[in-house]
């Protein structure tokens, strides 16, 4: 594939049913919106050469079609005209199990004309609850929207996770927050899911509150959940272990990261190797270890590919880490724009050389694997 592959698409309607439409994308279903009964396909028949490649290209696909999903902040903004079917959670990642929970819910709420609402909490309750876990998430708050906005969901819901919020009983949490504030119809729950106060109530207290409020509870049983083999913690783990095939497969889509581009030092201009210093602001973002890897990079409508160091620098006599993107045969100035990083492959380990002459060759060797892995 081609660097600055151009990513424009247009939707047309066939049979009752929306596809997409584009030079760019190669033959392969796309993720499908339920809540709009919208089965995007690819039309044309250009192939790609990796699946790398393909699955990137999906990852934009599923971009071009938003449902136009009210994202609220604190549930006391959030004012209800007709009632609704909810499922709480944090989601964290949005990955195949919880995408196919989701799908579940719009389909429901759809076929008995209720809202498809989504709580969810930030911070998540472990960063207040457990501080000293110092846990790192698979996708920031602005991420987890834009994805979660795909999927149908007709209001998202955001509440800040506080200890003062985490001491809510039970009853006060079903009737203050779920009846008189969300105005719910129905609740679509795991089957181990425990809320209120130390998590002291259980599926079953909410089945009989229901009783007492007048909404349904939807338990998703055991052997759905277990059917599930994906879960946030493993994906983290995988991200850990550095084995992005097994997070794309988890996931349904590349992991990434989203930054702006700092000013450096310039040394990698000097080796020939201009690099983009890319600064993730939000601190509790999973980063992957340190090492070399081959990213696609979205910038400005178009898909490049590229190695990215994740690092401290030994070379240099660095103290701190970096994350610097050398994207092949590019000569932009990329200072100050957003940037979106797909990983697809670590390449090696971070490496102290002995010389700048050394590092250069190193260089030389990274972007050669890279590129055969792209034509493979």
């Amino acid at each position: 594939m081609s660097s600055g592959l151009e990513l424009k698409a247009v939707a047309v309607e066939e049979r009752g049913k929306v596809f997409l439409e584009s030079k760019s994308f190669g033959n392969r279903n796309f993720l499908f919106f339920s809540a709009l009964e919208i089965q995007v396909l690819a039309k044309n028949k250009q192939s790609y050469t990796t699946i790398n490649d393909i699955n990137v290209l999906l990852y934009f696909a599923n971009k071009v079609f938003f449902y136009p999903m009210n994202v609220v902040h604190g549930i006391e903004n959030y004012v209800f005209t007709s009632k609704s079917i909810l499922t709480i959670g944090t989601f964290d990642g949005v990955h195949l199990g919880h995408q196919k929970i989701i799908q579940k819910l719009v389909k429901k709420a759809r076929n008995q004309k209720l809202q498809a609402n989504l709580l969810t909490f930030f911070p998540h309750p472990r960063m207040v609850l457990q501080k000293e876990a110092s846990i790192r998430l698979i996708d920031t708050l602005a991420e987890k929207e834009q994805l979660l906005r795909k999927l149908g969901i007709d209001n998202l819901i955001i509440h800040p996770f506080t200890k003062e919020f985490s001491k809510l009983s039970a009853v006060e949490f079903t009737r203050d927050v779920l009846v008189n504030q969300l105005g719910i119809s129905s609740l679509f729950i795991g089957y181990d899911h425990r809320f209120g106060k130390n998590r002291e109530a259980t599926v079953e207290d909410l089945i009989s509150y229901g009783k007492t409020y007048n909404f349904q509870v939807t338990m998703i049983p055991a052997q759905d959940i277990a059917s599930i083999t994906v879960s946030s913690t493993k994906i983290r783990n995988a991200i850990g272990a550095s084995d992005f095939e097994k997070v794309q497969k988890f996931l349904g889509r590349p992991y990434e990261l989203n930054g702006k581009v700092t000013q450096g030092e310039g040394v990698g201009r000097t080796l020939g190797f201009p690099t983009a210093n890319l600064n993730v602001i939000e601190t509790y973002k999973l980063i992957p270890p340190r090492g070399v890897y081959l990213v696609q990079v979205q910038y400005n409508g178009k898909l490049h590919s590229g190695m990215m160091n994740i690092g401290n620098r030994p070379t240099l006599n660095g103290n701190h880490q970096t994350l610097e993107v050398h994207l092949f045969d590019f000569e932009q100035t990329l200072y100050d724009q957003k940037l979106q990083v797909f990983f697809l492959k670590k390449i090696r380990d971070e490496i102290k050389f002995n010389s700048l002459e050394e590092l250069k060759s190193q260089l030389k060797k990274d972007q050669e694997i890279c590129k055969r892995i792209l034509a493979e």
